[in-house]
């Protein structure tokens, strides 16, 4: 068996980077089917959430990523944790209840408050983390 065989397992990439590197690739293939859906069908109602789902999931999520990589030490504090659990339990959120609002529900627009209000809690420890390691 050859180095080549085995599946590639960055190990030594701090845990909140690999947890950040696979929900950021939930979150494009997410916006990826939602395009198709959206184009196939010709229906952009939900072009809001297509964008919030790359902006905040994909790009946003594989950025903070590539940090805690490159600086594996910012990875190991409380600011970290905080931002990785707040980011990636108010996006859900926040998507769930944009897609119930543009679809018609207005009494969603509460969680779309709620996501967005945890979200950018943790990209704010995020942005407290990086300033503190400067």
């Amino acid at each position: 068996m050859t180095e080549f065989d085995a599946p590639f397992r960055p190990t030594c990439l701090p845990g909140l980077a690999r947890i950040q590197f696979r929900a950021a690739s939930f979150y494009l293939m997410a916006g990826l089917g939602l395009g198709i859906v959206m184009a196939a069908s010709g229906n952009f109602t939900l072009k809001g959430v297509h964008g919030h789902i790359h902006l905040l999931g994909w790009v946003t999520l594989a950025l903070t990523g590539v940090v805690y990589a490159l600086a594996p030490d910012m990875a190991k504090g409380a600011l970290a944790r905080w931002h990785v659990i707040l980011h990636n339990l108010g996006l859900p959120i926040m998507l769930a209840a944009l897609t119930a609002y543009l679809s018609g529900v207005a009494a969603a627009e509460p969680g779309i408050a709620v996501g967005a209000v945890l979200s950018t809690f943790g990209l704010g420890a995020f942005t407290l983390a990086i300033w503190r390691a400067l």
